[in-house]
């Protein structure tokens, strides 16, 4: 992996030079848009519909819709007397539980990795976390941007980073139209928690896979060998059954699905 960018990691009076990774990648193939006539990408033009032509760099500005239709326009020379952001550094500015930290705050995660002669600072840092079970809330400077972040252990070993929505870019889920007093029966939440319980399984996320990722490499596979793409049949809609009668069946099919996985890790392995 190539880093992103080498700063610092700012833990009290404890200066920690990091190397910053992306975490995560999207292996889902992206398509271009080609001319049909040639198979050439095409390419978008920056246009002005009032006066019907293309603008060149030089006459693009900046600007922030206020009202509809209406702009205030930024300058770079405006934008250059802003009070810019630390470039490179990673400033914890306090400590506090993961349970306290709602995941609808997270945006992208990151690993750090410590530059040469760094290394017992970082393993400081990265071992105390660990012990305390805790993780760090702090500022960091991404493609010129400020961004509020979570420094965390990661698998124990390395310390990842999760930059974070501000708290006032978390839309309100008091907004939403959600029943209230909705009324549960006791043997229906009982079947619920049942089912709750046949599901639950330790978090295997290799086991997990993506369908449509699958799917789609395999058609372009088929297209590179000129083989015909055969699409699989539709499921049948399902049936529409009570709720009680839902949980049953779940639940049956739980059972049934338990019982297989247990003679499947029964067996005697092949000679």
């Amino acid at each position: 992996m190539r880093p992103l960018w080498k700063g610092v990691l700012g833990f009290g009076l404890v200066v920690i030079p990091v190397r910053i990774y992306k975490a995560t990648e999207d292996k889902t193939p992206s398509f271009h848009l080609l001319h049909v006539e040639c198979n050439t990408p095409i390419r978008y033009l920056k246009w002005c519909p009032t006066c019907n032509r293309e603008v060149m760099p030089e006459e693009i500005v900046r600007g922030v819709e206020y009202e509809k239709g209406q702009y205030v326009l930024l300058t770079d020379e405006d934008l250059s007397k802003l009070p810019e952001p630390e470039p490179h550094s990673i400033t914890i500015m306090e400590f506090c539980d993961i349970s306290e930290v709602d995941p609808v705050f997270f945006r992208d995660a990151f690993f750090l990795e410590p530059q040469e002669g760094s290394a017992r600072a970082y393993f400081l840092l990265l071992g105390a976390m660990t012990e305390l079970r805790t993780v760090a809330v702090a500022r960091v400077a991404l493609r010129s941007r400020e961004t509020l972040a979570l420094v965390r252990p990661y698998q124990d070993k390395v310390l990842a980073l999760e930059t974070m929505y501000w708290a006032d870019e978390v839309r309100s889920a008091e907004s939403l139209e959600i029943p209230t007093g909705v009324a549960v029966a006791h043997e229906e939440k009982e079947m619920a928690k049942t089912l709750v319980k046949m599901m639950k399984k330790p978090f295997e996320p290799e086991k997990h896979v993506s369908a449509y990722r699958r799917h789609i490499n395999e058609l372009i596979q088929a297209k590179l060998q000129g083989r015909q793409v055969v699409r699989e049949p539709a499921r049948a809609p399902a049936e529409v059954i009570d709720l009680m009668e839902a949980l049953r069946r779940s639940i049956a099919g739980a059972k049934e699905e338990r019982r297989g996985r247990t003679v499947r890790e029964s067996a005697p392995a092949p000679p």
